[in-house]
């Protein structure tokens, strides 16, 4: 009975025990912390050779020319020595919309495929709190001929078709002032709509059309003044084929399209050096060949 007794004692102990520690695990992982403020996945290497940290950044971009140009950049970072490894994760959107709205909640890290004129409208309007990381290239506005092939002996009442969209329709009216074929109301910038028009001789009738649509309506108007990005979806060429090309400074300046963030991830992992790779001779090199004028890398 003894020997009955001593053996009951020993059990609880050992049950007693093995509670206390079961305890002490499920509080330990319940003080565990995982704490995300974006999308970016950081894989620390395992590798003790080298010390490399892996960052995954992930990007929203256009089709063209922003997401080629980021995965060329991707040879870059590949080849850099650095002891951070670089990937690039690329979304690719057909929209002007969903961009900022998934760089807003997290789903990315960064986008790539607007302006700044773009980007304050669209904080303004949607409450979103996206910022400019860097400007990267600039894509000048180009004036190609429709039914027309060119300028001499301008008609009197010949169509131009202009992008409908915010400052995008002040470029392409600048650009037409650029050339004296109208004179626009002054200190007004790029914020201009045909209403502001305050000299038209040639008595030119201005079509409205959404951006993406100009170059599909060009074979129906005389003229059309296009997008940089939308005349590369057209297979037009700014430097080779335009009548007309935007070179205004203020242009270049106020229209280079960049790398945004949302406020508070200005300094995350890898962004530093995805924007060296970007500003670096290989990539500048490739973007001259490829594009030939129609985008143009800022200077660092």
């Amino acid at each position: 009975m003894k020997l009955k007794k001593v053996l009951l004692a020993t059990l609880a102990v050992a049950l007693g025990l093995n509670l206390v520690a079961c305890q002490k695990s499920v509080k330990n992982t319940g003080t565990e912390k995982k704490t995300e403020t974006s999308a970016q996945t950081k894989v620390k290497a395992t590798d003790s050779k080298s010390g490399v940290e892996t960052v995954t950044l992930k990007i929203a971009a256009s089709a063209t020319p922003h997401a080629d140009i980021l995965k060329y950049a991707q040879g870059v970072l590949d080849a850099s020595s650095t002891n951070k490894r670089v990937k690039l994760d690329i979304k690719v959107f057909e929209d002007y919309v969903l961009p900022n709205k998934v760089t807003e909640d997290g789903t990315v890290d960064v986008n790539y495929f607007q302006h700044e004129p773009f980007l304050k409208d669209f904080n303004e309007k949607n409450g979103t709190h996206i910022v400019t990381l860097k400007k990267i290239h600039y894509e000048p506005f180009g004036l190609f001929g429709g039914k027309q092939k060119s300028l001499d002996n301008l008609k009197d009442g010949a169509t131009i078709a202009v992008p409908n969209d915010g400052t995008n329709e002040g470029r392409a009216l600048r650009l037409l002032e650029s050339a004296g074929l109208i004179k626009l109301k002054q200190d007004a910038g790029f914020n201009l709509t045909k209403q502001d028009i305050v000299e038209n001789p040639h008595k030119l009738k201005i079509e409205e059309v959404e951006a993406a649509q100009v170059p599909k309506v060009l074979p129906d108007v005389d003229y059309g003044v296009i997008n940089g990005n939308f005349a590369l979806l057209a297979n037009l060429n700014v430097s080779k084929d335009a009548l007309l090309v935007e070179k205004s400074k203020d242009a270049i300046n106020e229209f280079a399209n960049l790398l945004a963030v949302k406020k508070g991830n200005e300094n995350l992992p890898g962004l530093k050096e995805l924007v060296e790779a970007l500003n670096s001779k290989t990539v500048r090199d490739y973007v001259a060949e490829k594009y030939k004028g129609s985008v143009i890398m800022l200077d660092k």
